[in-house]
């Protein structure tokens, strides 16, 4: 849970995994298992996580796209540009489904192209 907000929080503010990886020291694969909940974050990590995010860690781990509209100065937005800035996160979302799902669909026909012994 903790992983999927970071994931987020990450994708609103447009760092890369790979530009996350190399502030914490670690490969952008095991960066990735953070995000995707395959490996448990460590409280260390966490609050380096939270110091490039430049949040605080109740507002990481407590996160919900709803937080982005209030007026907390330690929220993401610090600017008048609010709705523009949901529109932005929700199509960056989009499309981080939209890759997820091409992704998935390739997985499918190359199974079955091995199943039906084409490759």
């Amino acid at each position: 849970m903790v992983g999927e907000n970071v994931r987020k929080i990450r994708v609103i503010k447009g760092y890369s995994q790979q530009y996350m990886a190399v502030l914490l020291e670690i490969s952008q694969a095991a960066y990735s298992d953070i995000e995707t909940g395959k490996t448990r974050i460590s409280l260390d990590k966490l609050q380096k996580i939270v110091l490039i995010l430049n949040l605080e860690l109740s507002y990481v781990v407590n996160f919900h796209e709803n937080s982005i509209l209030c007026s907390n100065p330690n929220n993401l937005m610090r600017n008048e540009g609010g709705i523009n800035e949901v529109k932005t996160h929700f199509d960056k979302e989009r499309a981080l489904y939209k890759e997820q799902i091409n992704t998935l669909k390739d997985e499918i026909v190359y199974l079955r192209n091995k199943l039906d012994g084409k490759e």
